[in-house]
């Protein structure tokens, strides 16, 4: 079981997140606060595995909260906010996600699947890994058609992906190439730590983004080194920021 605890000082909100919640029999909620001040102590006395946070709250908010655990007593987060501006120093604070009011059904889950995953994984690594495990292998190269010719393209030397169709055009210096993939199967064979996908048409190398620039409508821009603009969808704004919080 998922020892689970909600903050937040709105009742509706909280009971929202509480009925999502019943919905899951892996869950178990130990622990329902109305504001910050209480939730520290509460969070303090019986840690829990998970916390849905609000962020903005008289007093003490959600963010403050989480700062004022030790990173030993810090639960996984998922935030519960109104805006989005929040997100960056919230990965610092072991907020695996956040969840724009009012709560998306689609969008809880996403965030919940997310944080069974993260603690899979702690537990996994509190258990050891058999020594026989093998890491996951990741495309490194792709191979382009040109004519009769093959062209081994370096995964490393890709800036970003974009779609064509049902293609793929390679991004390499000021050079471009066709791959006959989708942009969705390609992403599935790419490195997560160094590919992420921030649109429905484009993938981008996480260490050729120079600047992030939040768009009113909670899309962004990302700026690459070359200067090149990649418009980044809401729908993948927050893995995004994950993996760039990740990468350092």
């Amino acid at each position: 079981m998922i020892r689970v605890c909600v903050v937040d000082d709105e009742p509706l909100a909280r009971r929202g997140v509480l009925s999502l919640l019943a919905a899951f029999d892996d869950l178990q909620v130990v622990g329902e606060y109305e504001d910050g001040t209480t939730a520290l102590a509460g969070l303090q006395a019986q840690p829990p595995d998970l916390v849905f946070m609000d962020v903005q709250m008289p007093g003490m908010t959600g963010l403050d909260v989480l700062a004022a655990l030790s990173p030993q007593q810090r639960p996984l987060a998922i935030l519960l906010t109104a805006h989005d501006s929040f997100a960056v120093r919230a990965f610092a604070l072991n907020a695996v996600d956040y969840l724009l009011k009012p709560v998306d059904d689609v969008r809880f889950a996403e965030a919940l699947a997310r944080a069974r995953q993260l603690l899979r994984l702690r537990d996994l690594d509190t258990a050891r890994t058999p020594p026989t495990a093998t890491p996951a292998r990741h495309l490194e190269k792709f191979l382009v058609r040109i004519g009769h010719r093959t062209l081994f393209i370096r995964a490393a030397s890709v800036a970003w992906i974009g779609a064509d169709g049902d293609y793929a055009v390679l991004h390499v210096g000021e050079r471009t190439y066709i791959v006959r993939e989708s942009l969705h199967q390609l992403a599935a064979q790419l490195d997560p730590a160094r590919f992420v996908r921030v649109h429905r048409s484009s993938i981008v190398r996480l260490d050729q983004v120079a600047e992030l620039q939040p768009l009113t409508n909670r899309d962004a821009v990302l700026r690459l080194h070359d200067g090149t603009p990649v418009r980044v969808s809401r729908t993948y704004i927050d893995a995004l920021l994950s993996a760039l919080h990740a990468g350092g």
